[in-house]
């Protein structure tokens, strides 16, 4: 089967197309044809051997996937071949993937496969950073980090369904409608404003209860000056750069909480979480509530692309590769 290949670490160009053999299909797992994958940040970091998870080489990149059942293994119940299903993958950027069968979530028809890629990493992290890792309803207020990205635009779609008052931050005047048509009520572009500065002017100088924060170093210290009293800011991604050390000690005044949050412990811990949770989006998204936006497709022989666009801070919602 054809997948994207790397040898070695690197930037975008050690990603090449390649023959792997097709895998077989493992007890407890499910066999995947693939029909669209999600390019994420982290197969940028995955690619650059600087992720939690170390590239064994030669690698494939991708975490997440939609597509069809092809097999199922010994012991698994709940799937067959032919069904519709996106999943939590590894070496995804293939024509098939393997996932735990915990790992597999049925596709309602409503969902095409493009969305189906997106959904897994995109949706319920954003889902579980407002529910889980936290509590999100009226009388919150949110700040979110990258608000146009692929998490981001979700962040806020739920926030606002929660019933938050809901600011983002972009990098972008570009960006600033695409935000704002997700339901943001404020949008700041932390390029050309002190967005710490912005959010205490927006809430006569009281803060945020919750920040949202996938950027890291860049927005790291001015996240936390402008976090409400007893506020809780979640790390849950570095693309600007790991952050500075934290002495514990300066939360005290304001009695702030500081947490990391990545979607794995959830989805490998609680499965009857993964499986609500992916029941409450799809509804939303039936309702129209909720809508995923895909800011560019390619081509599977095209990643090393999809990865510099993505590095570029070009790109808007969710980036998929189509095999």
């Amino acid at each position: 089967m054809k997948a994207i290949v790397f040898d070695e670490v690197g930037g975008p160009d050690v990603l090449r197309l390649g023959e792997v053999p097709k895998p077989d299909v493992r007890p407890g797992m499910v066999l995947i044809k693939v029909h669209a994958i999600g390019v994420n940040f982290a197969d940028t970091r995955f690619r650059q051997g600087t992720y939690v998870a170390k590239p064994k080489l030669p690698d494939t990149p991708g975490m997440e996937a939609s597509g069809v059942v092809e097999a199922v293994g010994d012991g698994v119940t709940g799937f067959a071949p032919g069904m519709r299903v996106a999943a939590f993958t590894v070496k995804g950027y293939a024509e098939y993937c393997q996932a735990p069968a915990s790992m597999v979530i049925p596709l309602p028809d409503f969902v095409g496969f493009v969305d189906g890629a997106a959904f897994p990493i995109q949706v319920l992290t954003a889902y579980h950073l407002l529910h889980t890792a936290d509590t999100t309803g009226p009388g919150k207020t949110v700040l979110v980090h990258s608000a146009a990205g692929g998490v981001g635009i979700v962040a806020v779609q739920l926030a606002k369904v929660a019933g938050a008052r809901v600011f983002g931050t972009v990098g972008d005047d570009a960006k600033r409608a695409l935000v704002q048509q997700h339901g943001a009520d404020a949008v700041i572009n932390y390029t050309t404003q002190k967005f710490a500065d912005e959010v205490l002017r927006l809430t006569d100088g009281r803060g945020v209860d919750l920040i949202l924060d996938a950027v890291g170093k860049p927005t790291f210290e001015e996240g936390l000056r402008c976090l409400a009293n007893l506020g809780h800011l979640i790390l849950y991604g570095r693309a600007g750069g790991p952050t500075d050390p934290l002495n514990i000690a300066t939360l005290s005044a304001k009695s702030q909480k500081v947490s990391g949050f990545m979607v794995p412990t959830v989805t490998r811990n609680f499965p009857e979480k993964t499986r609500e949770s992916s029941e409450r989006c799809f509804a939303l998204m039936r309702e129209g509530r909720l809508k995923l936006h895909i800011g560019k497709t390619f081509a599977l022989a095209e990643a090393a692309d999809a990865h510099r666009f993505l590095e570029g801070r070009q790109s808007t919602g969710k980036l998929v590769l189509l095999p």
